[in-house]
């Protein structure tokens, strides 16, 4: 998850900016080159795919014990907006704590195409330790540094089951994939219990031995997350939409 302009910047544009999106993260295994077809006017103001919408004031609350202590992350969609690439870009601001010590202070950024997929074009992040600062591991913008945007969610979900696709794509730094497993799951939380869920499996080349499994609710967005190495789970457990 990472940065600089790419190492030849008319041409990172040029391919960039060369035709509407009409495959976009088309490359589903990482020993092709990954490219895609897409301009900023494919993109519309409004992120609100069914399973991860990003409307501002929109907040969640997701709980878990792991190893290290009780996680907890608090994520807010904002209203304001960050260019990344020429693309406005709906920015989440997600704080990360550890057994109520801040853990880490991120603020990623979404955008949306006329098709409906939701496109990840990076993130801002900041990891804490004792509570002091630490580092900034895991940041990264499109369009800076040889980076590139990924899908972290189709539109059509159903027409892409078994398809691996680029989520963000850092050569050596955030190369994240998923692929749709399901779209009919009936999956019950705390926070309640949910049916035509979809289902993903997350995965990245960097760290071939960690897996999850990430639980998409209509409406919600993401309401379960689940590391098959660990069995560490992060459930959903409060979420306010937008007034």
């Amino acid at each position: 998850m990472n940065r600089k302009f790419l190492s030849t910047f008319a041409l990172g544009l040029a391919l960039f900016f060369l035709s509407a999106c009409s495959n976009p993260a088309k490359n589903t295994t990482t020993d092709e080159p990954y490219t895609f077809n897409l301009t900023p006017a494919d993109f519309v103001a409004v992120v609100d795919n069914p399973y991860l919408p990003r409307i501002p004031g929109t907040k969640y609350v997701y709980e878990g014990q792991t190893v290290d202590g009780l996680e907890r992350s608090e994520r807010e969609v904002l209203s304001e907006t960050r260019e990344v690439m020429g693309i406005a870009a709906t920015v989440v601001h997600d704080l990360v704590y550890l057994d109520d010590e801040l853990s880490a202070d991120t603020y990623e950024w979404f955008a949306q195409d006329k098709e409906g997929n939701v496109w990840f074009l990076g993130e801002e992040v900041k990891n804490y330790e004792n509570g002091q600062f630490k580092d900034t591991a895991g940041s990264w913008e499109a369009g800076v540094d040889g980076a590139l945007p990924g899908i972290f969610m189709r539109a059509h979900p159903a027409d892409h089951i078994g398809e691996a696709y680029h989520q963000q794509y850092y050569a050596g730094q955030a190369e994240d994939m998923a692929e749709v497993l399901s779209v009919s799951e009936h999956v019950t939380i705390p926070f309640g219990s949910f049916d035509h869920i979809v289902q993903t499996l997350d995965h990245s080349p960097l760290e071939p031995d960690v897996r999850e499994h990430k639980f998409y609710a209509e409406g919600i967005g993401v309401i379960k997350t689940l590391n098959l190495q660990s069995g560490e789970e992060l459930f959903l457990v409060a979420f306010v939409p937008a007034q």
